[in-house]
């Protein structure tokens, strides 16, 4: 079993790869294939999924704050 991933895509979307189930409210499986990519702009045709309508109308860069380790 692989460790699940999501990596935040600049201006797009959330791709995930990895061991896990996308599940709606209801508890109904998605099919998924092993890396797939979900909408964070709210724009897709094909929610939860990613279809690229983002394309030159959302904006984000997020980036994980860099925590150093302290001895």
């Amino acid at each position: 079993m692989s460790k699940a991933q999501i990596k935040v895509n600049d201006n797009g979307s959330f791709r995930v790869s990895g061991d896990v189930e996308l599940v709606d409210a209801d508890g109904n499986v998605f099919p998924t294939k092993p890396v797939f990519t979900l909408c964070r702009c709210g724009m897709s045709a094909n929610m939860p999924f990613c279809d690229a309508s983002h394309k030159g109308k959302f904006d984000s860069c997020v980036r994980a704050e860099k925590v150093l380790d302290e001895e």
